[in-house]
């Protein structure tokens, strides 16, 4: 059993936003229940793919329960920046989806990270209860904030860091 468990069912609001320069940013996920916040500390690619696996997660779910109304990916970007304070209960080892038919949420499980000497049992575990809609807005707005970082190196693909980039491509040249 987790050493602590705290779900928030359901939320009333749920994103994902970033703090920091391109390059050096906190990505977190932020979630209310009336006054009730839980911050937590995510990687971007763990935003990015949550984003790609809930795409498919809601196809499954349509495809099993036909008769669902359909959900929306809109939402208002100023209601999906990160709210302060940001005080983050954790930093999240392993994100997951479940889905209950009857009361029609999806539930985002974030279990904390541990170290290897650590029980993995003792982690402790946040679990959001949301509307497919307002995961779907979380998660486009994730991918949006996650495309907003350090632009590509046009050679070989790579973010380049503001202080210059070592590109393997140009044999090492700085640009």
């Amino acid at each position: 059993m987790p050493a602590e468990e705290i779900d928030l069912q359901p939320v009333t609001h749920i994103t994902t936003d970033a703090i920091g320069q391109p390059g050096r940013r906190v990505f977190y996920i932020q979630g209310w229940q009336s006054s009730r916040t839980i911050t937590l500390i995510v990687e971007k690619i763990q935003i990015q793919s949550l984003a790609v696996g809930l795409e498919q997660f809601l196809s499954e779910i349509h495809q099993r329960y036909p008769d669902l109304d359909e959900d929306s990916a809109e939402f208002e970007e100023s209601r999906m920046r990160i709210h302060p304070p940001v005080d983050p209960l954790f930093r999240v080892g392993e994100l997951g989806l479940g889905y209950d038919a009857e009361s029609d949420l999806v539930v985002l499980v974030a279990r904390e990270i541990t170290d290897e000497d650590d029980d993995p049992e003792q982690a402790r575990v946040v679990r959001y209860w949301c509307t497919r809609s307002q995961m779907r807005a979380m998660c486009q707005w994730g991918v949006r904030v996650a495309s907003q970082g350090r632009p590509l190196c046009p050679q070989c693909g790579e973010p380049m860091d503001p202080e210059g980039h070592f590109c393997p491509k140009r044999n090492g040249h700085k640009h």
